[in-house]
């Protein structure tokens, strides 16, 4: 199942299946789009998708398996593709907190998301090849543009588990603190998106991900359609204002 808590705009998400390491049935994949969609029109201003016990999600439920005749193809079109795409697509910040193991399509959930931080004990794994696959939820995207092809193939080839030190060191990660102190940093760092311009972050990540996909010349577009949005809002007058009186600004999100 997926849990949702929400608390002062801080949206909280939970895979919440420890007695199997939060690997993901059919059903909590449907759930987290489900809720990914929601967020995006329900005051959200930041989420947090993370794990209960102790790990985040070790990929897919294979004990579930797939329905009787049905292409894997079809499933990953229909259950996990539509959930990467709406992680990517949502307007607001996304934070993974990655406490324990991530591995397979929970490792490329973590990397769906636009910030990690990890506990010291967090465990990364592209581990498709050891049971003869390849990489499937939007990993073959993400990972060359993070850490460059030769990483990214001998990470996938080599199915190797990586700690959180090498991670962020290779800068899949953004912050790797002890676990006593994860919730913490989780939390401010939360705390600061949710109290920021909102709007702004939305056309950051439009265009961010028009980056990743297109030419400069779409980069450079998203960006002018994204600021002539910005430069319109109350947010960017909040913003001058709070600026020319030298006290912090008080953002909306309007």
């Amino acid at each position: 199942m997926i849990k949702v808590q929400i608390e002062r705009g801080i949206k909280t998400v939970t895979f919440a299946a420890p007695e199997r390491k939060n690997a993901v049935s059919r059903q909590m994949t449907l759930d987290l789009q489900r809720v990914v969609d929601e967020t995006a029109s329900d005051g959200t201003r930041v989420m947090i998708l993370t794990g209960e016990g102790d790990a985040f999600c070790a990929g897919a439920d294979l004990k579930a398996g797939f329905e009787p005749g049905e292409d894997v193809s079809d499933y990953l079109r229909r259950v996990t593709n539509p959930t990467i795409l709406a992680m990517r697509a949502l307007p607001i910040p996304i934070i993974a907190r990655v406490h324990g193991v991530a591995v397979g399509v929970g490792c490329n959930y973590a990397l769906a998301c636009d910030l990690r931080i990890a506990s010291t004990e967090a465990k990364f794994g592209q581990i498709f090849a050891k049971i003869g696959l390849m990489p499937d939820g939007g990993s073959t995207f993400f990972l060359p543009r993070m850490i460059g092809y030769a990483r990214a193939f001998e990470w996938m080839a080599t199915a190797e588990i990586w700690d959180a030190a090498r991670c962020q060191a290779s800068g899949l990660v953004n912050q790797v603190v002890p676990y006593a102190e994860l919730d913490g940093a989780v939390m401010t760092l939360a705390r600061r998106l949710a109290a920021g311009p909102a709007l702004a972050y939305a056309g950051i990540k439009r265009a961010l991900n028009a980056g990743d996909s297109g030419s400069l010349a779409d980069a450079l577009e998203a960006e002018a359609t994204g600021q002539s949005a910005c430069i319109r809002s109350d947010d960017f007058r909040e913003g001058v204002a709070a600026f020319l009186e030298k006290r912090p600004p008080n953002f909306r999100g309007e």
